[in-house]
């Protein structure tokens, strides 16, 4: 099984704060790795630290690495939009842009120099029928992504990730502000997904990571406390504070 991010002795702070503490897990491609424990435990921060989102917060420190393919992110020489180009992100809010669902699709691949019609056009169809809803808004690709449901949004912010070719999907809480029935449309998205590309969640639900994920990871105040199949998680945690978090004992 091939591994797609290694992340090695990772620390970062917010200021003076130390907000992850020596973070080492290997991410495995074609995977789907959830990532929970009590808020403001670093889950965030770490999947944001995934893509460089970290650089847009002003005083903040990394030390360590993450290394996708082999490359350290963190290098001087990595450019920065290509990661993102590389590493996709969708946000626990849906968030379309105010403009056409055509447009919040193809506005990608236009900013990375595709204006070809024809080309856009293919790539739009595409990106959507992989984020399940092309068949929903076909015959409505020119009016406002801000007229559809909430779930549609959502994934429509994730046919926009999409349509710039990623092969990791890094997503926060992708269901918190979604009702069930869009929430398990989200879930069985994110399952096909996995078969083209690697797959970070960020859940406060318990039961989607034991759900979705092959992988899952429990943090608490800032540190990996146990990383493992996700049946073993749930089933046989090896430690208590585990434990005692899946069961609800806290957090």
């Amino acid at each position: 099984m091939a591994v797609k991010i290694q992340i090695r002795d990772l620390n970062f702070f917010y200021g003076p704060a130390q907000a992850l503490k020596s973070i080492n897990m290997d991410i495995y491609e074609n995977k789907i790795t959830a990532l929970i424990g009590p808020s403001g435990c670093g889950k965030t921060t770490l999947l944001r630290l995934m893509n460089r989102m970290s650089d847009l917060v002003p005083d903040t420190r990394v030390e360590g690495q993450v290394l996708i393919d082999g490359q350290d992110i963190f290098e001087k020489s990595v450019d920065v939009v290509n990661l993102r180009k590389k590493v996709g992100m969708v946000f626990q809010q849906p968030n379309p842009f105010p403009k056409t669902i055509f447009e919040n699709v193809a506005y990608g691949p236009r900013m990375l120099g595709t204006n070809d019609k024809q080309a856009l056009s293919k790539i739009v169809e595409e990106s959507l029928k992989k984020a399940a809803l092309w068949d929903e808004v076909k015959e409505m690709l020119n009016k406002s992504g801000m007229t559809l449901s909430g779930g549609q949004q959502q994934r429509l912010c994730i046919a926009r990730v999409l349509a710039v070719n990623p092969q990791i999907i890094l997503m926060d809480e992708p269901c918190s502000a979604l009702d069930p029935i869009s929430t398990l449309k989200i879930e069985e998205l994110m399952m096909d997904l996995k078969k083209e590309y690697t797959v970070i969640i960020v859940t406060h639900n318990m039961q989607q990571a034991a759900r979705v994920s092959d992988y899952t990871g429990f943090m608490l105040l800032g540190e990996l406390v146990e990383y493992a199949v996700t049946r073993e998680i749930f089933n046989v945690p090896k430690d208590k504070r585990c434990e005692d978090y899946i069961t609800g004992r806290f957090g």
